[in-house]
């Protein structure tokens, strides 16, 4: 069972680069962590262990996970997760064998992708800047679109069927929806969207309009709308201030996550948070980016996303102070114009993971 926030300051981190660039970035964010804790004084420690769970290990035993697995996952405080796919293998058979197969069972149920457009980078959108877009989107992360539920019959025959059923319980989409009003009440602007495609899906997603409907009553002090997916999408273009929080399905807020990563850089400088809220199993943390196969071994991964999101693996360990001045010191090496060349920069990796290790050394009053 994972430790309850600020119980302790000693982690247990499992390390799964797995992919592509996952190697490279995770490896960045685990230089950067170490020199947190150093330049802390051993404030807070870190005991990580590595996973070389990855499509290697499938080509040699035929699956991402070896037996017992998961039981040896739990005994861990949080999950520092790479990226998963490559060339050779289907990406339904990579997403399912590995990080999928962390997520559902061990109920990670709620994705959080917050996003905003850090200093020194620039947004696509013509007038855009810093501090204009700052949103959190909440991702359904258990069922939904993903529930893996359908099948296919008499493949190669003109009457080929395949099905692909999405599964929308009020169990999952209540515990969802709760907790998504439950971010937006702690945000300064104490605002949710609302995300559906109930017009034209008119079971799962009248039902999630109803329950969201019946949470809202639950946070009176929480402004909530309500945005059709396609509509959402214009909007988190032409009107980006009017978003706060975004609560949406597996598969819109996937999309929709994607389209804001984008909106505020890069997909390179994007943070996941896996949760399971009720602090059961732990949680895993991924930078949003993907295996990133042709641009691997090349040394031009842009690992911000990877620090960005050891900050949020921070905060939920209950590490706040550490997570705000890991940020700061994110911004203040982008804002000094350190940079990969996704964001217009010419720095490669170890020259951003050696500026924000510095600026962490700065910070705590501390230098090489």
């Amino acid at each position: 069972m994972s430790a309850a926030p600020s119980s302790k300051h000693e982690y247990s981190i499992a390390c799964m680069p797995a992919d592509g660039i996952g190697p490279e970035v995770i490896g960045a964010g685990v230089e950067v962590l170490k020199t947190m804790s150093e330049a802390s004084g051993g404030a807070f420690k870190f005991h990580f262990e590595d996973y070389d769970w990855s499509s290697e290990t499938y080509k040699k035993l035929g699956k991402y996970i070896p037996d017992g697995g998961l039981e040896r996952l739990k005994k861990h405080d949080a999950i520092f997760f790479g990226a998963v796919g490559a060339p050779d293998i289907p990406d339904h058979i990579s997403l399912w064998g590995l990080r999928l197969a962390i997520c559902q069972p061990l109920q990670q149920y709620a994705n959080v992708r917050p996003t905003k457009i850090l200093r020194g980078t620039e947004s696509p959108l013509r007038k855009a800047k810093t501090g204009d877009l700052d949103w959190v989107i909440i991702r359904e992360n258990s069922e939904g679109e993903y529930a893996g539920q359908g099948g296919r019959s008499h493949q190669g025959q003109p009457w080929e069927t395949s099905t692909e059923v999405s599964i929308f319980t009020r169990h999952c989409v209540e515990r969802l929806m709760r907790f998504a009003f439950e971010i937006a009440q702690k945000r300064a602007r104490k605002r949710i969207t609302v995300v559906t495609k109930s017009n034209a899906q008119r079971n799962g997603m009248v039902m999630w309009d109803e329950i969201a409907a019946h949470v809202a009553k639950e946070f009176p002090d929480v402004e909530m709308d309500k945005m059709l997916v396609d509509a959402m999408t214009c909007r988190m273009v032409l009107q980006p201030n009017s978003i706060d929080t975004i609560v949406a399905t597996n598969l819109h807020a996937d999309i929709l996550s994607d389209l804001a990563a984008a909106l505020a850089g890069s997909i390179g400088i994007a943070p996941t948070s896996n949760l399971d809220p009720t602090r059961q199993h732990p949680s895993m943390f991924e930078p949003i980016h993907g295996s990133a196969f042709d641009i691997t071994g090349k040394g031009v991964a842009n690992p911000i996303g990877t620090f960005w999101t050891a900050a949020e693996m921070l905060r939920w360990l209950g590490e706040e102070t550490a997570a705000d001045k890991l940020m700061e010191c994110i911004e203040e090496v982008c804002g000094d114009g350190i940079l990969t060349r996704d964001l217009g920069g010419t720095a490669g990796t170890k020259e951003v993971t050696e500026a924000v290790c510095e600026a962490v050394r700065k910070s705590y009053g501390s230098s090489k």
